[in-house]
């Protein structure tokens, strides 16, 4: 058995329907993609989880998952009608909050909650605070937990112990550059690979360089009980279980890429569908992709754009990949994998050796 973090049902306009799991650190968009609402039309996006999923392998030789929680735990700051409908809409009743403000009315506030904040609360600290104070309402980690069933999106079979069958298996930190919008691995081997080195920038967009990373390995590092290579190990191990045409794909996303001036480039939340289409559409072998020394990436035209204020120099720079940057990351990956001695497997020391070599052909 293998354990990530959400997962959800992904409907096509033909009925079709297909499971995605996902595995970002804290705060990079996770509990946003379990309850998505999409922005192309005829698509439907249904929760199945936004946390825990305990995959193991079917009769049929597929992986398969299922939600062991019963509800939702949050990050409150920036969770509102806007970036997350459907948690705002679970949060009627039956809730729990943690370091939140307390408005004068009795109810809790936070910032993104509401576009208008209200004229006088209660800290998380326990303080007068108004607009006017220097310091949030909120604390930036403040939390809320809803029973799942409570959620307009929750699918049908969220219970089901029999689990659902996953399709492809997403990836994803905050990176402002380097990595693509979207990336699918070449392969389960090289896709264990994208997820031991899922990371986040701290200060790389405001210097201009590839700046400094925080790890979160498969977004596992804070619950994993072991030694992470051994975890890396293991999942290079699943891959032998079945055949690779049964194994769910593998894909690195980023909704997070900036500009030059630090602008978001790509609108995120609801128009993140735009990119699960395109990945269920390789699945279903009806879209394609390009080869890159990174992995493979959509080919012209393959995203759904149509509606979007998003140029064709924008798109072209959210699957921009820069070899020399890319090289540099190479190297902090290599000192990251020195951190495990020689439990490193050499599969992933073996996957790193080959994007050094693509990215100097």
């Amino acid at each position: 058995m293998i354990c990530l973090r959400c997962k959800g049902v992904l409907t096509a306009p033909s009925g079709d329907e297909r499971y995605l799991t996902a595995a970002f650190p804290s705060a990079c968009g996770k509990t946003n993609l379990a309850m998505l609402e999409p922005a192309v039309p005829g698509w439907k996006v249904e929760t199945v989880g936004d946390d825990i999923a305990w995959m193991r392998f079917g009769e049929d030789g597929r992986l398969y998952a299922i939600n062991p929680e019963a509800g939702f735990f949050g990050v409150a700051p920036g969770t509102g009608m806007h970036t997350n409908a459907n948690a705002v809409k679970s949060l009627y009743a039956n809730c729990i909050f943690t370091n939140v403000a307390l408005t004068d009315d009795g109810d809790v506030w936070w910032e993104g909650l509401t576009e208008d904040a209200p004229a006088h609360a209660i800290d998380w600290k326990g303080n007068d605070w108004t607009p006017d104070s220097a310091e949030p309402a909120a604390h930036p980690n403040a939390r809320f937990t809803a029973p799942a069933g409570q959620c307009p999106s929750i699918a049908p079979n969220w219970e089901d112990p029999a689990g659902v069958p996953i399709d492809a298996i997403l990836f994803g930190g905050r990176r402002a550059t380097n990595v693509p919008l979207v990336t699918e691995s070449f392969d389960w081997e090289h896709g264990v690979f994208l997820g031991s080195t899922v990371s986040s920038e701290q200060t790389a967009a405001a210097e201009g360089s590839v700046g400094a990373l925080r790890r979160d390995p498969f977004a596992m590092l804070p619950f994993c009980g072991y030694n992470m290579a051994d975890y890396w190990e293991h999942w290079l191990k699943v891959g032998q279980f079945t055949s690779a045409e049964k194994l769910p794909r593998i894909y690195q996303v980023n909704w997070f890429r900036k500009d030059a001036d630090g602008t978001f480039i790509w609108p995120g939340f609801g128009d993140n569908s735009r990119v699960l289409e395109w990945i269920v559409r390789r699945v279903e072998g009806e879209a394609e992709a390009v080869d890159t020394p990174v992995g493979r990436v959509p080919a012209d035209g393959e995203i759904n754009v149509d509606g979007l204020d998003v140029t064709a120099e924008q798109m072209t720079e959210l699957f921009a990949i820069n070899p020399d940057t890319w090289l540099a990351e190479a190297d902090l990956t290599q000192e990251y994998f020195e951190q495990f001695g020689d439990k490193v497997p050499a599969a992933l020391s073996g996957q790193l050796a080959a994007l050094r070599t693509r990215l100097q052909g």
